[in-house]
């Protein structure tokens, strides 16, 4: 994708109306390497890493010998808790850790930017103008997504919005936050991992204009 590419332009009905500048920050060339391991992060960052086990010190009991050492013609034990024992302790089980991944914030943009251009050249990003966007209901939100043309049911959409200066950020995200297989979100919270994993992507002018600033900083 090169910068004289341009994204369809959708007023607040969803109607086609224009076509809008792509920045430099979203003209960028994907690189695969970029992109998976931004994903990878994202994934790994959001794992809760609250597994645990316990180790044979931290089960209850065991504090006598089972039976003496010598004479019994049984193999001998200190501990029922042994970890070869029912209910002993685990060995080289889980336990609660991050598995939070670093990533620069140079790459982080670059990523996004990567995403954007990626997902364009599916041609799955649309940018709407939200100044005449007001659904009252989930049935008007649905039907501006039809006329957008992301009405066939097995596409992921992915709404991203500026909840700051999109006049009507609460209204939107109430009439479609109950509609399947659509996300909204602000741009703030957007991630290369949404951006590939939805099928379109629809951005508010503002959202579009803000992200295509922090990308290009």
């Amino acid at each position: 994708m090169t910068a004289d590419t341009k994204f369809p332009l959708l007023d607040g009905s969803g109607k086609a109306v224009g076509s809008i500048d792509v920045p430099a920050a979203f003209a960028r060339e994907p690189k695969t390497a970029v992109l998976h391991f931004a994903v990878m992060r994202h994934l790994a960052n959001r794992r809760a890493g609250t597994a645990d086990t316990k180790r044979r010190d931290d089960v209850r009991g065991g504090g006598k010998k089972p039976w003496r050492q010598k004479g019994t013609g049984r193999a001998r034990a200190g501990s029922i808790r042994s970890p070869l024992w029912r209910k002993g302790g685990v060995v080289f089980g889980p336990h609660p850790r991050s598995y939070n991944i670093a990533m620069n914030r140079t790459a982080r943009r670059a990523a996004l930017g990567m995403a954007v251009a990626a997902k364009a050249a599916d041609g799955g990003i649309s940018v709407i103008d939200a100044a005449g966007l007001k659904p009252a209901k989930t049935k008007e939100f649905i039907e501006i997504l039809e006329r957008s043309d992301t009405a066939d049911a097995r596409n992921r959409v992915l709404f991203v919005l500026h909840t700051e200066k999109d006049e009507h950020a609460r209204e939107i995200r109430q009439a479609g936050r109950n509609v399947r297989r659509v996300t909204i979100m602000p741009y703030g919270g957007l991630s290369a991992h949404a951006l590939l994993k939805h099928d379109r992507v629809i951005f508010t002018k503002n959202a579009y204009e803000a992200l295509a600033e922090v990308c290009s900083a």
